[in-house]
């Protein structure tokens, strides 16, 4: 039998991490989003299963904004646990951003409880340029 070449060697070793490291940073990203659920005082399911299109936009908006900088360290990381790492830090800036545009709104769950479309895109632009800037910190 011959020896497969060095790419398809290479492509069966490298694949399964790949696949590995894809994994974990959708579970990351799905953790990170039920996380940020979970501390937000309004409940953005409910609201969205009742057609609440501002949560649904804010909600749209959180989890592009964690996969930003989960995306980009993918590609800067080495190891799952650098993965983990820039998730976890990833997480604490955009709850840190849904306070301060709380913070400048004043009342922003209410805003989008009541689907004002305006907080909802203000949350969204603000969670998006924080990411582009954390994604850009990340490959230094």
């Amino acid at each position: 039998m011959p020896t497969p070449s060095p790419e398809i060697q290479a492509f069966a070793t490298g694949f399964p991490i790949t696949l590995l490291h894809i994994a974990v940073t959708i579970l990351i990203l799905m953790g990170a989003s039920a996380l940020y659920i979970l501390l937000t005082p309004h409940k953005e399911i409910t609201l969205i299963r009742e057609g609440n299109t501002a949560a649904a936009v804010s909600l749209g908006g959180v989890m592009l904004g964690l996969s930003i900088p989960l995306a980009v360290s993918l590609q800067a990381s080495t190891n799952l646990i650098e993965i983990g790492l820039w998730g976890a830090a990833t997480v604490v800036v955009q709850l840190l951003v849904f306070r301060l545009v709380d913070i400048l709104l004043r009342g922003l769950p209410r805003r989008i409880q009541d689907g004002e479309m305006s907080a909802a895109a203000l949350l969204v632009g603000a969670k998006l340029s924080t990411a582009v800037i954390v994604a850009a910190a990340v490959t230094g």
